[in-house]
């Protein structure tokens, strides 16, 4: 069966999309990838062909700034208007929280989409995008399949143990668990590992995805040991605008002693913690390192690092050892300084920084001899999506 496969990826503030032909090759073939950024303020839209080259632009002013229903719009009108010339076979979708019922990608109807309504509460920065991506396709093309993918199913061929909290029985039972995302990116980054370095993808692994969102994941044997982020998306890593572990008891004091509310909490754990938080400054690790100089970015850098250490060293004991480090992500990819600093804390593994390597961005950044092999590899969630998309619908 013919035709493309739309992929859509909603986050906060934009619309992340790829145009994928179905038939002819084993593997998806990128048409296009684009995306609208800056919803809600100045919509930008951009995208490219599958060898990079601009096939589209736009910007529009703040007065006139929309929605993620209205960005899918402007999406689908391009494909119609503009884009290649293929007709679409199906959308396949980014979903952030499958709970503990989907633990697979499924096909999208109207009992479907309510299940995933009720998970909203549990990733309030990514659900509902996700499901507003979903919701607008299903408006503009009603008969289109839509496949659900999510970012927590990589994560329950884990261990069972991985998945409790030491809570109640009961409160297991009703879904307070260890759930851990961007699990699309794992899968990806493994099974391009597979093809790249096999004897590393079935070694005792960690793969880091640093970025606005940040967590880290252990893979031994190809399956996953376990991961950072737990029940929500604010656990694990200092992030962007998220804190990252925390006391429980810090939240009971400031509902109690300190006064907040639980809508003002939120609003401190999604979006003024984290490097934002820290620094005082912003939540961009670029700019951060290009102000390192001063002691506010200077502290957030340094505290985004020492935790990744110490977290990856708690994985190391529950892989038995390292064999390799992956670093993924838009931090993991295009920050050696970090790169280097979370490397360097890790020497008593046995690991060797490429200086040079590291510094130019090679695939390969530890040094002839080092014990621990580590690779700098780019993620695309949406080829993963494309791929599984694919599978369940048979072709």
């Amino acid at each position: 069966m013919s035709g493309a496969i739309l992929v859509l990826n909603a986050g906060s503030s934009s619309v992340k999309f790829s145009l994928f032909a179905s038939a002819g090759a084993e593997e998806p073939e990128l048409l296009a990838r684009g995306r609208i950024a800056g919803l809600g303020t100045e919509p930008r839209f951009t995208v490219r062909d599958g060898g990079g080259r601009i096939l589209a632009e736009r910007r529009w002013p703040a007065e006139a700034a929309f929605d993620h229903g209205r960005a899918i719009e402007v999406v689908l009108r391009w494909l119609e208007e503009g884009g290649p010339r293929v007709a679409l076979r199906a959308a396949g979708h980014r979903v952030v929280h499958g709970g503990c019922e989907f633990a697979a990608p499924v096909r999208v109807d109207g009992k479907v989409l309510a299940r995933l309504e009720a998970l909203c509460p549990l990733a309030p920065l990514h659900q509902p995008h996700n499901l507003a991506g979903i919701r607008a396709l299903r408006r503009r093309r009603p008969g289109l399949p839509q496949i659900a993918c999510f970012d927590t199913a990589f994560h329950r061929a884990r261990p069972a143990i991985a998945d409790r909290f030491a809570l109640p029985e009961r409160l297991f039972a009703e879904g307070i668990r260890r759930y851990g995302f961007h699990g699309l990116s794992y899968e990806y980054v493994l099974s391009a590992l597979a093809g790249l370095d096999p004897e590393l993808a079935a070694g005792r692994l960690l793969v880091a995805h640093l970025g606005n969102g940040a967590s880290l994941c252990a893979i031994r044997a190809g399956r996953p040991v376990d991961t950072t982020m737990s029940f929500t998306a604010l656990d694990g890593l200092v992030m962007g605008t998220r804190p990252g572990s925390l006391d429980p008891g810090v939240l009971l004091h400031l509902l109690e002693a300190g006064g907040m509310g639980t809508a003002e909490l939120a609003d401190l754990l999604y979006h003024r913690s984290g490097l934002l938080g820290v620094s005082g400054l912003t939540s961009d690790m670029r700019e951060l390192l290009a102000r390192r100089s001063e002691p506010a970015a200077a502290l957030a850098i340094e505290l985004f690092v020492y935790r990744a250490v110490r977290e990856l060293g708690a994985l190391v004991a529950v892989t038995g050892g390292l064999d390799g480090l992956v670093f993924t992500g838009g931090i993991g990819e295009h920050a050696p300084v970090i790169r280097a600093r979370i490397c360097r804390a890790l020497d008593w593994l046995g690991l060797r920084l490429d200086e040079a390597a590291n510094e130019r961005g090679a695939a390969v950044i530890s040094a002839p001899g080092s014990r621990v092999r580590v690779r700098v590899m780019a993620t695309d969630e949406e080829r993963m999506i494309a791929r599984h998309t694919l599978a369940l619908l048979g072709g």
